[in-house]
């Protein structure tokens, strides 16, 4: 169960913000063919998602810590990045300059 919890609280996130992460995989989509004229866009969308993404990576992880398996939490949050990542590949470019 374990290993599949990142995969739950992942699904659990896309779930309740379905909404907003449908909007932000349109400008997350085009900014992948027009980078300099949807930067701005892209930037303000990805900071709201990645206030959504920060909150349930917390939640991940504040149970393995608090549970004694704290040198579990990395693989886990790596885990659940993958996972975004599969779904939006820039999402590490939100903020960059």
């Amino acid at each position: 169960m374990a290993g599949a919890k990142y995969k739950i609280v992942f699904e659990m996130m896309i779930k309740k913000y379905k909404n907003e992460f449908m909007e932000f995989k349109k400008i997350h989509d085009l900014y992948l063919k027009e980078p300099k004229k949807t930067k701005a866009e892209f930037n303000a969308q990805g900071q709201d998602i990645l206030e959504i993404i920060h909150r349930y990576e917390n939640t991940l992880c504040g149970h393995s810590e608090n549970s004694g398996y704290g040198k579990f939490t990395s693989g886990l949050t790596d885990k659940f990045w993958q996972e975004i990542r599969s779904l939006f590949p820039k999402i590490d470019e939100v903020g960059l300059k």
